[in-house]
């Protein structure tokens, strides 16, 4: 079976290549910079992962998320309207609904992104839904949801580096629940679409099974440096004026700081977890963490 992959070169494009090649999938990786990308627009499934990522520093242009993530993606699937490609499988993010959750985040959630990344990619989201699709063809919009592995740090680098440090982590006051996605059970979803024609196209939350809280984080960080866990649970006002500190003399905690690392954001994967026909995904949330915690130290 042959699987057209945009975005190849990025974290997810090489393990997802890797993991399908492995699986005796004919990867055909593609760059849609080069102008004649539809001169050999054949194969059995495209997967869409090609796009300009989320900047938590705020400092990107914002039509260019739009050119990008939107443009790119309508006139790709457009080729896939007239090619004889079955399946469709973009990739777009839960910021593309919502970027504050305040219970459990389901696909029926009605659109409030606030951010030129979000808003980006639920424009596309739109303009794919609003196709009719030819008899034979399948289209599946995926929401990942924070998306980690061996390699790649992301957001788990500020964790990280704390615990190694040895400094004692400030906000254990706080219980917060988030979904993450290991990269293994990401390969594994992949696979089970393309491999299972009995699924129907529509949009599908990607996310491990369980939540985890920050200090959850911390305590799997901790076991896998063989280093003790030295949280400390400061009440919870005096972080929040600490924080108000930090604004003004611009320290590394501050509020925004403090509300990254203890709000909720809760994923659930229910949907795709039925249209497969499973209760568990392979990889628990914790063992997938232990596995990127510990590519960072042999880095």
């Amino acid at each position: 079976m042959k699987i057209k992959i945009t975005g190849s070169s990025g974290f997810v494009g090489k393990n997802l290549s890797d993991y399908l090649t492995n699986y005796s999938f004919l990867v055909d990786k593609i760059s849609l910079r080069n102008l004649n990308w539809k001169n050999d627009f054949t194969a059995d499934a495209i997967i869409h992962l090609a796009g300009k990522a989320h900047d938590t520093k705020g400092t990107s242009d914002a039509l260019e998320y739009f050119k990008v993530n939107t443009d790119l993606t309508e006139e790709l699937f457009n080729a896939f309207l007239k090619s004889d490609i079955q399946d469709f499988i973009y990739f777009s993010s839960v910021k593309a609904v919502a970027d504050d959750v305040s219970e459990i985040l389901y696909e029926d959630v009605k659109p409030n992104p606030k951010t030129p990344y979000g808003k980006s990619k639920l424009k596309a989201e739109d303009y794919i839904l609003s196709k009719q699709l030819p008899e034979g063809k399948r289209v599946f919009i995926i929401r990942p949801c924070m998306i980690h592995g061996p390699g790649n740090k992301g957001n788990l680098n500020l964790l990280f580096n704390v615990v190694k440090k040895g400094i004692p982590y400030p906000l254990a006051s706080f219980h917060n629940e988030r979904s993450f996605l290991g990269i293994d059970n990401l390969n594994y979803l992949i696979k089970e679409i393309i491999n299972n024609k009995e699924i129907p196209s529509g949009v599908y939350n990607f996310a491990d099974d369980d939540f985890l809280s920050t200090n959850d984080i911390v305590s799997i960080i901790s076991f896998v440096l063989n280093k003790k866990n030295k949280s400390i649970a400061i009440p919870k006002n005096i972080i929040k004026s600490i924080g108000k500190l930090g604004d003004f003399i611009k320290l590394p905690l501050n509020s925004e700081t403090i509300q990254k690392l203890t709000e909720n954001y809760r994923v659930s994967n229910k949907k795709i977890k039925s249209a497969i026909g499973i209760e568990k995904l392979p990889h628990t949330p914790e063992k997938g963490l232990e596995k990127t915690i510990k590519s960072f130290i042999e880095k």
